[in-house]
């Protein structure tokens, strides 16, 4: 007995296809941007159903030509012929071989061409039974495609967006990174540091990465959902093509003879025959579903381990809030290379984008003496941009590391860093105070300031910009009086001594010496 091409088991696609596309996925996934189009298994699956819409309606014309011909039999017949004459539309699509969509038409422009008496009753059976069943596989697959075109398109341009922002920052890094090595000394800015911005890009790649995959997801869902669906539109052809026998029972043993012959051919098409001849032809277009997605921990791109984008030193700190009452607060702080001491909430750069909420440019700042684990930074946030640092002023910070080692450690890298060239740093005038030396000749607290010796407080107000104080001008800061013994008064012992410093933007800075808590 022979057996039908429809018992046959057909290999599955993981071992009759190549893995030409596994090789080029695999290749790309190492890339932070890769060369592949997200758009193109979608265009492909697209038109395969556009294919699929037009073997329906192909079948749709013949059946409603079929019915016309049953009132006027042999000439109307040779309409049937012609509609059926032409090639199916994306042909391409279905297998060239006898066994499936294409010989099933081809088998029925044989039979037709033989079909020369019907009867008048054929009309009204095929419009009653048989097209309404194909118009309804027709809205089917109408509305498959809509709902792939609106969400697989839509993922498509998700995917599209998030690889351009993770270009984009690439190469801002780039720049800021080539423009670190080849002029070190100068100042870059806190949103251009090299750190900050490959942060940003670990950011913009991870939710690259999260479109890229959800895309790949939802697509290969609509794929292997093809199978099962192809299987339901032949199924429904089949079926109808059952429904136009039996309506064709009645007539001439040989008409009854051709239809079952169509019938036969249609039904001789496994449901999986031309959807794994069509994932042959077209491998390199289909997605995988063996490829595993993408990882982000294997991606690299340019700079990522560029030497500034290394931090000095980071970790957790403690900082005393600005309002008194909320003591010490603990946070993550980075010092990088281009001398910048960023604070963040955490050290997690998927979450949210990595945006510093302090910002000290340290050449900028004044470092205080250590004291135990604490220690003083004066400076001015510059983490607003240009426009929200005009409005920010020089604040004390007071810091507060765990152990007085990891204390050592942060304040010799920021002090260093503070140490580092710097663009027209501010030159400090330091007029000569009687009570800068005892009488018995040992060094008053003020010394002790500059000495690093111990933390400086310093004062809490600042006098506005452009107006210098009085005495640091004054003939009379540098007079013969000022070193005359009569200085050497018990005034010296005073725990304060005034330091006035002439900054560029003209503003006067008052500091006082303090004792050790």
């Amino acid at each position: 007995m022979s057996t039908s091409p429809a018992d046959i088991k057909l290999p599955q696609r993981s071992g009759t296809v190549s893995s030409s596309f596994t090789r080029r996925t695999s290749m790309s996934d190492d890339e932070a941007i890769p060369e592949t189009d997200s758009s193109e298994t979608t265009t492909l699956l697209l038109e395969r159903l556009r294919a699929w819409k037009h073997m329906c309606g192909y079948l749709e014309d013949y059946f409603n030509a079929t019915a016309k011909v049953q009132k006027s039999q042999s000439k109307d017949y040779e309409k049937i012929l012609k509609a059926v004459n032409e090639p199916l539309k994306e042909g391409h699509h279905f297998s060239s071989s006898a066994g499936g969509v294409s010989g099933l038409f081809e088998n029925i422009r044989l039979n037709t061409q033989g079909m020369v008496m019907i009867y008048n009753d054929g009309e009204k059976n095929l419009k009653s039974a048989v097209l309404p069943t194909l118009e309804r596989l027709h809205k089917e697959i109408k509305t498959k495609s809509k709902e792939l075109n609106s969400g697989a398109v839509k993922g498509a341009k998700a995917v599209e967006k998030a690889r351009g922002l993770t270009q984009k920052h690439i190469e801002l890094l780039g720049q800021n990174s080539a423009s670190h090595d080849s002029s070190f000394s100068s100042k870059i800015e806190p949103h251009h540091d090299p750190y900050l911005l490959k942060r940003g890009v670990n950011h913009r790649l991870n939710n690259q990465v999260n479109e890229e995959n959800n895309h790949r997801q939802d697509i290969l869902a609509v794929q292997n959902s093809f199978q099962q669906f192809e299987a339901h539109v032949l199924q429904t052809v089949q079926g109808a093509l059952d429904q136009f026998h039996q309506h064709m029972g009645s007539q001439l043993d040989r008409q009854r003879a051709m239809y079952a012959d169509i019938l036969g051919t249609a039904q001789r098409i496994p449901p999986d025959f031309e959807w794994i001849n069509f994932c042959v032809r077209n491998d390199a277009a289909l997605v995988n579903p063996d490829s595993p997605p993408r990882s982000f921990a294997s991606i690299t791109f340019p700079n990522m381990d560029h030497r500034s984008t290394q931090p000095l030193i980071e970790g957790s700190l403690e900082r005393r809030s600005r309002a008194m009452i909320k003591g010490y607060s603990s946070g993550y702080y980075v010092v990088t290379p281009a001398r910048y001491l960023h604070e963040f909430k955490d050290n997690d750069d998927f979450r949210r984008d990595p945006t510093p909420e302090l910002s000290l440019y340290l050449p900028d700042c004044v470092v205080g003496a250590i004291d135990g684990v604490k220690f003083n930074v004066k400076g001015k946030d510059v983490s607003s941009g240009k426009i929200g640092n005009a409005f920010h002023t020089n604040t004390e910070l007071s810091f507060k590391a765990h152990t007085p080692n990891d204390a050592e450690k942060w304040w010799s890298v920021i002090k260093e860093s503070s140490r580092s060239p710097a663009p027209a740093p501010p030159t400090l005038a330091v007029a000569t105070s009687p009570t800068a030396t005892s009488p018995g000749g040992a060094v008053s607290p003020s010394r002790n300031v500059s000495g690093q010796s111990q933390p400086p407080v310093y004062a809490d107000t600042e006098k506005s910009q452009g107006t210098a104080s009085p005495a640091a001008a004054s003939p009379a800061a540098a007079s013969p009086a000022a070193a005359s013994p009569a200085a050497a008064s018990p005034a010296a012992a005073s725990p304060a001594v005034g330091v006035t410093g002439t900054a560029s933007s003209g503003t006067a800075l008052g500091v006082s010496a303090v004792e050790k808590s």
